[in-house]
């Protein structure tokens, strides 16, 4: 038995192309007015720049006026694109960051921005000869179509002074050859009706193939270069691998310290107990028996300190019983009281290493909760995301405590190690821990789902 619900009935595609024409007319009726003022203002700053060149610094100061305005109209333009519903075009990349490297820096990453001058063409000349174009259109067929439907109503109170030309007259005795007596004023009437009506039932595709006129130009000269994405893919993956070599090293140093400080030391005092026993176990047998028992206690503790540590490589459960069992495993052993939710559908399969460096960044995230936060209770949350615009999916880890909040990302401590680890998984972390609590920390891992 069939569970779908019924799809709602899409509406035909006429009556799509009416709902939007009411914000198509108004795109094109304010896009020229814009245009043209950006058009007067950037030729104004551009011939004030070629005026003031030899002083430099005034000739610079209105070219980069020039330009900045061009910026602007082109976010304007691709703004009202998207409000009537054209399809969403890739911003460039301004390069802004660039301002903090100084004035010079700038300067010359401005002047170096190819998109700064294509805005600047398009604001100059493109977009008014479009714009002057569109609305031109726009108005006429517009005005045509309602002149026309309504021309029943006022046509009879024009004037008629000596007039001798009538459109309907003409139509029948050179056109048609019909002759004979009307009334060539109904008749003309009758035909502006027409003419309105034909002009009324084509606005729709007018005014959408007007605008479809506009995105293609913004496309070609607003939209980011596809450059630009293969420029930000290759700075993210180095920032990744960056972020993974400098997780991969503060987990090594972690590593040693730790067995430095924990089964190292041990095995130490064990040689030395059992160095000791061997010495007395002929003069003191009581005395040997105890460095013996001693002995075998710290090499129980060393045994279990290198299980622990065992864990940071790979634990058993998480390979046999999956993520969710191997968090829950950590929750129990946890000092305080963990709460462990998972929203994963049932049978989602995770590529091994992502449920790996998934279980790492959790037990991470609630070692740092434990031990800074004061927290009394954590939750531990795993969801799949999926991105409809890009179709991506991604897996949400989310430790949350009740601590006392405050925590940051400090060099050399565990926030910072969590945020390299997940950069180097190719992510994103996020941190909301305000004074008080409570601390939210979210990392954001994409993923394949088998």
């Amino acid at each position: 038995m069939s569970t779908d619900a019924p799809r709602p009935a899409t509406r035909p595609l006429y009556l799509r192309l009416w709902a939007g024409v009411p914000k198509e007319l108004l795109f094109l009726f304010i896009a020229f007015p814009i245009g043209a003022v950006t058009f007067a203002v950037s030729i104004g700053l551009v011939s004030a720049a070629a005026g003031t060149i030899a002083t430099f610094f005034l000739g610079l100061l209105f070219l980069v006026g020039a330009l900045y305005l061009a910026r602007g109209a082109g976010v304007v333009e691709l703004g009202l694109l998207g409000w009537v519903g054209r399809p969403t075009i890739p911003r460039p990349d301004w390069n802004d960051r660039t301002a903090k490297t100084g004035f010079f820096g700038w300067l010359k990453a401005l002047f170096g921005n190819g998109h700064y001058w294509l805005y600047l063409v398009w604001t100059m000349l493109v977009n008014f000869i479009v714009t002057t174009i569109s609305f031109t259109i726009a108005v006429v067929w517009f005005s045509v179509a309602l002149g026309g439907i309504s021309g029943w109503i006022w046509m009879g109170y024009l004037p008629e002074g000596d007039r001798d030309f009538y459109v309907s007259r003409w139509l029948a005795d050179r056109v048609l050859g019909l002759g004979g007596q009307f009334d060539p004023l109904l008749f003309d009437t009758l035909l502006w009706v027409v003419v309105g009506v034909i002009f009324t039932a084509t606005l729709p595709f007018v005014t959408r193939g007007l605008t479809w006129m506009h995105w293609g130009v913004a496309r070609g000269l607003l939209g980011a270069f596809r450059t630009d994405a293969l420029e930000k893919e290759v700075a993210t993956l180095t920032e990744s691998r960056s972020a993974a070599v400098a997780a991969e090293g503060t987990a090594l140093r972690r590593l040693e310290r730790d067995i430095h400080d924990g089964p190292q030391q041990r095995l130490v005092r064990l040689q030395m107990d059992i160095a000791a026993a061997e010495r007395q176990l002929d003069t003191d047998p009581d005395a040997a028996r105890r460095l013996l028992e001693e002995a075998r206690q710290h090499s129980k503790d060393a045994l279990e300190e290198l299980r622990a540590l065992s864990r940071g490589f790979a634990p058993p459960i998480l390979l046999d019983r999956g993520l969710v069992a191997a968090l829950e495993s950590l929750a129990v052993r946890s000092a305080v009281t963990v709460r462990v939710v998972s929203s994963l559908p049932k049978g989602t399969e995770l590529a091994t290493e992502l449920e790996r460096n998934a279980y790492f960044i959790a037990a991470e995230g609630l070692t740092n909760a434990v031990k800074h936060s004061g927290a009394t209770a954590i939750d531990l949350r795993l969801d799949l995301r999926r991105v409809s615009d890009s179709e991506e999916t991604w897996l949400d880890i989310t430790v949350t405590d009740d601590g006392r909040g405050g925590a940051t990302a400090v060099p050399e401590h565990g926030l910072a190690g969590l945020q390299e680890r997940v950069l180097g998984q190719g992510g994103t972390l996020d941190i909301s821990s305000p004074k008080g609590g409570p601390t939210v920390v979210t990392a954001h891992l994409p993923i394949s789902v088998g």
